[in-house]
């Protein structure tokens, strides 16, 4: 900068140098640019009390208040299944424990209405496990297709392993079919031919979640500790279809479900329920050295031999 005549020179010369977006008229609402706009701007948001980066009382209040996540009239596609006993050992991160049996769920799911906005469609892989008596179900994978905001809610309060992805649950008659997509391969299609309902659903039990934040310094390991913690998901079953069904799990690098070798696909149920996500509790703090292995489903691995495009 050349010789501008003190500081409003100074910042006189900056908004002019700066982008040209940033000078543009007043846009939809109102907020007029340049600076004596952005000063207008910032205080009329400050004594409207509209949403901004620090959230007022009231916000933190009515967001707090809302207690329990709601999804109504979710429509859930499903199977049950078993895979071969050493593939769940292995996948089960301590202090988890394998169960009486190696078996797993993959849901396919689209949620018309919840009380923290639009409605989305999301998947998952869990494995049944066991932690200090309690039987439960340990999430290997969440794909989710829906605005980018809801990804965060399950992923960094409870500790579920989302991704974006491309999801699609369609019936017809006594035909559901689901099919879930990430960089361009369809790693998961379930269908299931429907012969019976269900009077009652079958006991759930929780669901064991871990929460850990990588080390900032890029080495191995985390900063703080990495926390197991307990969720529970009540059902409030409106109806609940069965029958056999058919599963493809193909090889995908970022999403590796094929992992899970399919030994019996034990049933298929197609589920509406009224869904409530309970508030989860923290069990305790666990090895980090032992965990760091199991932490890199939450996102795509790379190691600097990967390529999203190629997925090879």
């Amino acid at each position: 900068l050349h010789d501008s005549g003190g500081p409003e020179g100074v910042v006189e010369e900056l908004l002019l140098a700066a982008p040209h977006h940033l000078h543009r008229p007043a846009d939809g609402f109102g907020q007029t640019r340049g600076l004596d706009g952005l000063a207008v701007r910032g205080l009329a948001a400050e004594e409207e009390g509209s949403m901004g980066f620090k959230r007022t009382k009231e916000e933190l209040d009515r967001y707090y208040g809302l207690g329990v996540r709601r999804f109504i009239g979710a429509k859930m596609l499903g199977v049950m299944f078993e895979t071969r006993e050493e593939i769940a050992r292995r996948l089960l991160p301590p202090p988890l424990e394998f169960a009486d049996a190696p078996n797993g769920l993959i849901f396919i799911a689209e949620y018309p209405e919840t009380n923290l906005g639009p409605g989305y469609r999301e998947s998952a892989l869990f494995l049944r496990c066991r932690y200090r008596g309690e039987v439960g179900n340990y999430c290997l994978a969440m794909p989710i297709d829906s605005e980018e905001s809801r990804l965060y809610n399950g992923r960094d309060i409870f500790g579920f392993p989302k991704k974006m992805a491309k999801i699609s649950l369609d019936r017809e008659g006594d035909e559901a079919r689901g099919r879930v997509e990430r960089h361009g391969i369809a790693f998961c299609e379930v269908t299931v031919r429907l012969q019976g309902k269900l009077p009652q659903m079958p006991p759930q039990g929780p669901n064991f979640l871990f929460k850990a934040s990588p080390r900032i310094d890029l080495q191995p390991g985390f900063d703080g500790s990495v926390l197991l913690c307990r969720h529970q998901t009540t059902v409030e079953m409106k109806s609940m279809e069965i029958g056999p069904a058919e599963v493809t799990l193909r090889e995908s690098t970022f999403d590796p479900w094929a992992e899970i070798e399919l030994v019996k696909v034990l049933a298929g149920f197609f589920l509406v329920s009224d869904n409530t996500m309970l508030p989860g509790q923290v069990l305790g703090e666990v090895d980090a050295d032992a965990y760091l292995p199991y932490y890199f489903k939450i996102t795509d691995f790379f190691d600097g031999t990967q390529s999203p495009a190629v997925n090879k």
